[in-house]
């Protein structure tokens, strides 16, 4: 079992930045392929980045291909994703989840943290 807490959310401008950290108790971190997903207010969850257990395969939704970047440390039990570019419609709570398959559904994950606020003003 593993628990993820996830920090870095906040308000900026749109053009702006902002690195989301997902940090897991355990000592079976690397066991686990991450994603990330995001609900905007009165819409579905939605994929937007995943990670390979060993950080060597990537995925992500087309509209923040370019824009943003997952990344993870195993010795920090920690996964990144680093916003940039971001723009209005960015703006949702943002959950990071853990499971053993890589994959871009909400059902590849059996563990979830309670989410980051991100807003982004125009």
């Amino acid at each position: 079992q593993v628990q993820l807490v996830e920090s870095g959310g906040g308000l900026v401008q749109a053009g702006g930045s902002l690195r989301l950290s997902c940090a897991a108790s355990g000592r079976t971190f690397s066991i686990y392929a991450i994603g990330w997903f995001r609900q905007a207010p009165g819409k579905k969850r939605e994929f937007v980045a995943a990670i390979t257990q060993s950080g060597r395969g990537t995925t992500y939704v087309d509209s923040v291909k370019g824009r943003f970047t997952i990344s993870r440390d195993n010795a920090k039990n920690t996964v990144y994703l680093q916003m940039n570019s971001l723009k209005p419609e960015d703006t949702a709570i943002y959950y990071c989840a853990a499971g053993r398959t890589f994959g871009a559904t909400w059902d590849d994950y059996s563990y979830w943290g309670r989410g980051t606020q991100v807003t982004v003003s125009s």
